[in-house]
């Protein structure tokens, strides 16, 4: 059996799962009033997600995006599917930018209301995340790949 992985998706699905782990780590200071360190380990979260999405625009741009390779009977569930989990991703984003400025000027009641449903979103924003990779590359074999500046300017 010839199983290799994509290196680049993979990479920067590590760093989302890197993010909720670190989202997580966070919640759990912060239960425990460990202001500090719940600060550090937030923006490490927010780093790690920011890489994700570096890696996944840059790679989006330049290399392109796979098309889904499974079954065709199956191929409307994972396009719907993918299209909750982007919509989970930005909706996530905007809250995790919303969530850290308001942490960060202080304007704590509004950020320790916001803090737990942005994680929830972003856990499941990672969940997903994840799912779409092992559809796309691990449980099938990728479709085709085709960049975007190759899609839109046609080379």
């Amino acid at each position: 059996m010839n199983f290799s992985l994509p290196l680049l998706p993979t990479i920067s699905t590590t760093f989302i799962v890197l993010s909720a782990i670190t989202v997580a780590i966070g919640w759990g200071q912060i239960r425990k009033r460990k202001i500090e360190a719940h600060k550090k380990t937030m923006v490490l979260a927010a780093l790690f997600a920011l890489t994700f999405f570096v890696i996944y625009l840059s790679r989006t741009i330049f290399i392109g995006n796979t098309a889904f390779g499974g079954p065709d009977n199956i191929k409307i569930y994972y396009t719907l599917f993918l299209i909750f989990h982007v919509f989970l991703a930005t909706t996530s984003a905007v809250f995790g930018i919303v969530t850290l400025f308001t942490g960060y000027t202080n304007k704590l009641k509004k950020h320790r209301k916001l803090g737990p449903f942005t994680s929830i979103i972003w856990f499941f924003t990672a969940i997903t995340g994840v799912a779409v990779y092992l559809l796309l590359y691990v449980i099938y074999q990728g479709g085709e790949t085709t960049s975007v500046i190759k899609a839109i300017l046609g080379f």
